[in-house]
């Protein structure tokens, strides 16, 4: 099973980017696809998760009502939209999958699989 994170860049404040999560492997119809972020000398970060089944989504507070998480069944691929970004949302986001209860979505030692990490970064 592989994630392939994508789509990080360099933007201005304000501005907005689309983070995109391709899986392969295996279809994730049971399971729950998150993003996680990490700062530099800062702890990881969740950021959103969405359940293939059913398309229920979940926002980590910093982030919520300016980010949209959305997943593509046919195309096995999870998206992040990011609007209204700020130089607090520099970071390296990663995308990680699992098979998760709600009450641990938000907990990153709770994915099996994670991708390798894209950079974003907000200047002011």
């Amino acid at each position: 099973v592989q994630l392939q994170a994508s789509g990080g860049g360099l933007v201005q404040a304000g501005g907005s980017l689309r983070l995109s999560c391709a899986a392969s492997g295996r279809t994730f119809s049971s399971y729950t696809t998150a993003w996680f972020r990490q700062a530099p000398g800062k702890e990881r970060e969740f950021v959103a998760a969405v359940r293939w089944s059913g398309g229920s989504t979940y926002y980590g507070d910093s982030v919520k009502g300016r980010f949209t998480i959305s997943s593509d069944n046919a195309k096995n691929t999870v998206y992040l939209q990011m609007n209204s970004l700020k130089p607090e949302d520099t970071a390296v986001y990663y995308c990680a999958a699992g098979r998760l209860i709600q009450s641990t979505i938000r907990r990153g030692d709770q994915y099996y699989y994670w991708g390798q990490g894209t950079q974003v970064t907000v200047s002011s």
